[in-house]
């Protein structure tokens, strides 16, 4: 995943809560289960570097299986996805990238239900995922902020706690201490400090950072993310062979009829370790994203009616394995 998905400059309304209608509540899987995530380089060398990756994701994702299965004390539904970035591999046509990608997949016993567009995060026609994301965040200051530093929406930057000790000529106008020592906000015995870069504004529009957009994708995953009371994004059952051009791809396929449904109570991506730091910035964003109320509402009385108890937390809904090496 890389950070080169941009936004067109575009001045989005979001309409107030009463002037929404009720979202409507979309099946859920009891696991969405994402095998794996290859750089431009492993999707570029060809077929022997993948079969080699998926050769080593296999094994995760049986044990993913089974854990869910223990979970959910029944046979669980699972639905597989796979994300392409397909900014980074635009001179790669998809109707010879993706054949050869799902059969080395195949190969390996691992069958992907669902395929999006990394891009298609940023803007989907009329839909604005990150957008919508971005509507719903909610930092939580912290104690004793003097207001010297932007908040969030206007900075592009968020925080799992104090931000950096203050330093510059402007900040060091601000009342307070110039060197303090970095605190996260909800800590234990030691402090985990994170700084995250959501976006940044250029002439050509906005830029989505790579981790705001992992956080996209596990929200859409999730099933929470709406778009005026409905899914942002919808599979689009796949029809015969890929286009030439990836932005004649829909942004989310569903590849297998009969799939376990996209969203899911949890979702589990098996991913190289080299994506920890990317998915220790998703958590954060993940804590501090305020979803729609009713929307937990619906997801919690589903889950009530297969005896699931869902965490309130959405970060606590995201599972992960990592492999190595980095």
């Amino acid at each position: 995943m890389n950070d080169r998905t941009t936004e067109h400059p575009a001045h989005t309304a979001f309409p107030g809560p009463d002037h929404l209608p009720r979202p409507t509540a979309p099946s859920f899987s009891h696991l969405s289960l994402e095998l794996g995530h290859f750089y431009r380089d492993d999707l570029a060398a060809g077929p022997e570097r993948l079969r080699e990756q998926f050769d080593r994701i296999a094994p995760w994702v049986d044990a993913a299986r089974q854990v869910s299965a223990a979970q959910t004390g029944a046979v669980a539904r699972i639905s597989t996805c796979f994300l392409v970035d397909d900014r980074s591999v635009r001179r790669v046509l998809p109707k010879e990238l993706l054949p050869e990608l799902l059969g080395v997949a195949a190969d390996a016993g691992l069958a992907v239900d669902y395929l999006a567009r990394e891009s298609a995060f940023a803007e989907a026609g009329a839909v604005h995922p990150a957008r919508l994301v971005e509507s719903r965040l909610a930092p939580a200051p912290p104690p004793g902020r003097n207001g010297c530093r932007p908040p969030t929406a206007e900075s592009g930057w968020l925080s799992n706690g104090e931000r950096s000790p203050i330093a510059g000529p402007v900040e060091s106008t601000c009342a307070g201490p110039v060197r303090r020592p970095l605190r996260a906000t909800d800590r234990h015995s030691h402090s985990v400090h994170l700084d995250v870069e959501l976006w940044r504004e250029g002439s050509s529009g906005r830029r989505w950072s790579c981790s705001f957009l992992a956080a996209v994708w596990q929200l859409l995953r999730l099933g929470l993310l709406r778009d005026r009371g409905r899914a942002a994004l919808k599979p689009v059952p796949a029809a015969g062979e890929f286009p030439e051009s990836w932005s004649d791809l829909p942004a989310l396929i569903q590849l297998r009829p009969g799939a376990a449904p996209f969203t899911a109570y949890r979702t589990c991506s098996v991913l190289p370790s080299a994506f920890l730091p990317v998915e220790h910035a998703v958590r954060v964003i993940l804590d501090r994203w305020a979803p729609e109320p009713t929307v937990l509402e619906q997801m919690a009385e589903q889950a009530a009616l297969e005896d699931l108890a869902l965490p309130e937390e959405i970060a606590r809904r995201v599972d992960y394995v990592f492999y190595g090496p980095s």
